[in-house]
């Protein structure tokens, strides 16, 4: 791991960077549904944006992220965080698009001989464990050499940057909307990457618009996202 700081942010801005092959261009967390709907207008994105990483990423993936990160090169820790994380998301679209942006990512960072995602990814294989996103994000920034403060500042982006790019695609938001979004949510991400690592107990995620909003999402006729 760099204790070099530059080398720390150009690492960091690779991997949260949003041309980064990570899949989650497919999936809109249950935006696509509510715009749909009618139930999310423009001026509302940036507060949108701010409640998921406050009542899902900061109370959820941020958890599992820390963990697996600490976790990254004990194979029998990380199936009991991934396992958590499956029991735990309750939506079934939700659940399957963790697992295929995990595998997406994972895939990448397999090609790029990242320490720790060739193991991971046998695990999938194996049948052992599920592979969804926070773990394997914990894995591979650990891998990539990222401390955990780093590590959770990556994740956090890459849940912003991925609704605002959602949100361009749907015609929500225009680019400087994305770039207010992502400016206005900027002090509230790097104040919960820089929080001591929450203990497992305390995982919980509320976010009932988004989850309805992704129950919702199969019955729709045209989709651009899995979710």
């Amino acid at each position: 791991m760099s204790d070099n700081p530059t080398d720390i942010l150009l690492t960091a801005l690779q991997f949260g960077d949003g041309q980064f092959p990570g899949g989650g261009f497919a999936f809109s967390w249950g935006l696509e549904a509510l715009v749909a709907d009618g139930k999310l207008a423009r001026a509302d994105f940036a507060s949108f944006v701010e409640g998921q990483l406050r009542y899902r990423w900061a109370t959820f993936d941020r958890i599992l992220v820390a963990h697996a990160h600490a976790a990254a090169s004990d194979m029998t820790r990380l199936t009991e965080l991934d396992d958590l994380a499956d029991a735990l998301m309750t939506i079934d679209s939700a659940r399957l698009g963790s697992r295929r942006a995990g595998a997406a990512l994972l895939g990448t960072h397999v090609r790029l001989a990242t320490p720790g995602a060739a193991a991971l990814k046998a695990g999938i294989e194996a049948g052992h464990v599920h592979g969804h996103l926070p773990i394997v994000q914990g894995v591979v920034f650990a891998g990539v050499g990222l401390d955990e403060a780093a590590a959770l500042a990556v994740s956090a982006y890459t849940v912003a940057q991925a609704l605002c790019a959602a949100g361009i695609r749907l015609g929500l938001i225009g680019h400087l909307d994305a770039q207010r979004a992502l400016a206005l949510a900027r002090p509230l991400m790097a104040r919960l990457a820089a929080q001591d690592r929450p203990d497992l107990d305390d995982i919980s995620t509320f976010v009932p618009i988004s989850d309805i909003a992704m129950l919702r999402h199969t019955d729709q006729a045209q989709r651009l996202f899995s979710n």
